[in-house]
C-alpha cells in the first residue's frame, strides 16, 4: 500500500512537472528567447528577421522547439527509467515476478495520458493562430503600397501609393498610370467573332480574352528587372508597407528570407480566390536583402531574383522625388542620387548572366497593355 502511494505521488509530481514546463514554455511563444548559442541553434538556420512579423515567427519557432525538447526529454527519461527499473534481471534478483505490475484499465492514468497531449496540441494551436493572425493581418495602416508583378523570369515593382509623410512636398503620391490601365482594358475586350449569338463574351479566361491583363497594376514609377540587371526594390525603414502581388503568366512566389514569409503570386488572383495583399509593420534595419521566387516556374527559375534595399524614410522621400522629377532616369541612377549602391549587392552568385539573344519567350518583360 505504501509503495502504491509513493508511485501515485510520483505520477502526480510528474504530471505537474510536464504541465508546468509546457505551460511555461508556451507562455513565452511571443517573447524573444534568450540570446545565447543554444536558443539560436534552435532556429535551425532561420535568418534573424528584419520585421516584427518575422520576429514573432522566429520566436514561435524557437519556443515550439523548446516545448518539443522538454516533452522529448521527459519521455526519454521515463522510457529509460522503465527499461532499467523493470528489467528481467533486476526482477529476478529481487524475487519479483517476470512482468512488472500492469496498469491496464487504470482509468485515471489513461485519462491523464489523454488529457496532457490534448492540452499540448491546444496550446500549440493557440499560439500558431496568434502568430498567423499577426502575420496576415491587413490593418497595419500602410504608408507605402508596392505593386509586385512576377513574370517569367523576373520582377516588376511599382509604387501605387506613398503617404505624404514620405514625400518631400508632403503631398500623397498616387502612382497609377491611368493611360496604360485603360490600354489594358481595351486589349482585354473580346473580339466580336469570339461572342455567341447573344453577343455574350466566350473568351477563354473567365469569358475574357487571353490577353486580359487588367488585373495587373500599372504605375508611373516602376522598376523593371531584365536579363542583365537584377531589380532593386527601394523601401523605407520603420514604415508599414503593403505588397500587392500578381503574375502575368504562371504561378510564382514572392520570398524575402529575412521576412521569414512566402506568398504565392497568381495570375488572375481574384478569379483564383487568392489574397494578393500582405502587409508588414516595418523593416527594422537598413541594408540590402535578397529576394527570390520560391515556386518552380520554368527554365530560369533559379535566376529569378530581386533585392530589397531598405533605406531611411528621408532617403526614400528623396528617391521618390528624384524618380518623379526624372521619369526617364533608371533605378540605378536614382539609387546613386541618394548615395546607395546603384545595383544589387545581395544576389551573388545568382546574377542573371544569361544570354538575352537566345529568343526565349518571356526572357524579357513584354508590356502587353501597350
Amino acid at each position: 500500500m505504501e509503495q502504491r502511494k509513493v508511485h501515485g505521488r510520483g505520477r502526480k509530481l510528474g504530471l505537474a512537472g510536464v504541465l508546468g514546463l509546457g505551460s511555461l514554455a508556451l507562455v513565452g511563444c511571443d517573447v524573444a528567447p534568450p540570446d545565447n548559442g543554444f536558443f539560436h541553434a534552435l532556429r535551425m538556420g532561420w535568418p534573424d528577421g528584419i520585421t516584427p512579423e518575422s520576429q514573432s515567427m522566429g520566436n514561435f519557432w524557437v519556443w515550439t522547439w523548446v516545448v518539443a525538447w522538454v516533452i522529448g526529454i521527459i519521455m526519454w527519461a521515463l522510457m529509460f527509467v522503465v527499461i532499467f527499473r523493470d528489467s528481467d534481471k533486476r526482477a529476478a534478483k529481487k524475487g519479483k515476478p517476470e512482468f512488472p505490475r500492469q496498469t491496464a484499465y487504470n482509468v485515471p492514468l489513461e485519462l491523464t495520458l489523454t488529457v496532457i497531449p490534448v492540452l499540448i496540441v491546444m496550446g500549440l494551436f493557440f499560439f500558431t493562430v496568434q502568430t498567423q493572425d499577426k502575420v496576415t493581418a491587413l490593418d497595419k495602416d500602410p504608408q507605402v503600397s508596392v505593386d509586385v508583378t512576377a513574370y517569367q523570369w523576373n520582377w516588376k515593382f511599382g509604387y501605387g501609393n506613398v503617404s505624404g509623410d514620405l514625400t518631400e512636398d508632403g503631398q500623397e503620391y498616387v502612382g497609377e498610370d491611368a493611360e496604360r490601365a485603360e490600354a489594358a482594358e481595351a486589349n482585354a475586350a473580346v473580339p466580336q467573332d469570339d461572342r455567341d449569338e447573344h453577343g455574350k463574351s466566350v473568351g477563354p479566361i473567365h469569358g475574357k480574352s487571353k490577353e486580359d491583363f487588367t488585373y495587373l497594376n500599372y504605375d508611373q514609377i516602376e522598376t523593371l528587372g531584365t536579363s542583365e540587371e537584377v531589380p532593386v526594390l527601394v523601401l523605407p525603414t520603420n514604415t508599414p508597407i503593403e505588397f500587392n502581388l500578381a503574375s502575368s503568366d504562371v504561378i510564382h512566389s514572392f520570398w524575402v528570407p529575412e521576412f521569414l514569409f512566402k506568398r504565392d503570386v497568381f495570375p488572375h488572383p481574384e478569379a483564383n480566390q487568392s489574397e494578393r495583399r500582405f502587409q508588414i509593420e516595418g523593416i527594422d534595419s537598413e541594408g540590402a536583402f535578397v529576394g527570390r521566387c520560391a515556386e518552380m516556374c520554368g527554365t530560369y527559375h533559379a535566376m529569378m531574383n530581386f533585392e530589397v534595399r531598405a533605406v531611411s524614410p528621408e532617403n526614400f522621400a528623396a528617391y521618390i522625388a528624384y524618380r518623379e522629377a526624372n521619369p526617364e532616369a533608371t533605378n540605378s541612377q536614382a539609387l546613386a542620387e541618394i548615395g546607395e549602391d546603384p545595383y544589387a549587392t545581395s544576389t551573388q552568385p545568382f546574377l542573371p548572366g544569361r544570354d538575352s539573344t537566345r529568343g526565349v519567350e518571356g526572357d524579357n518583360y513584354i508590356d502587353r497593355s501597350a
